[in-house]
């Protein structure tokens, strides 16, 4: 009786896994939505403000 109770238990834990591995990847997939959204929205806010679209700032020295 113990070892039928024992595979039911690992069963339950396998199906459980595997629930968990689904969840864990979808807020993985709408994390990296989000990520892309506000980096979009991090892109057009900079080109409004004058970041000069496209590019990033240029850092160096002065030509003095």
């Amino acid at each position: 009786m113990g070892a039928v109770i024992s595979c039911i238990q690992s069963l339950f834990n396998a199906i459980a896994g595997c629930i968990m591995a689904i969840v864990h990847g979808v807020i993985s997939i709408c994390k990296a939505i989000l990520d892309a959204i506000l980096a979009f929205f991090a892109i057009i806010l900079s080109c409004l403000t004058c970041g000069k679209c496209g590019g990033r700032r240029k850092v160096g020295s002065s030509h003095v």
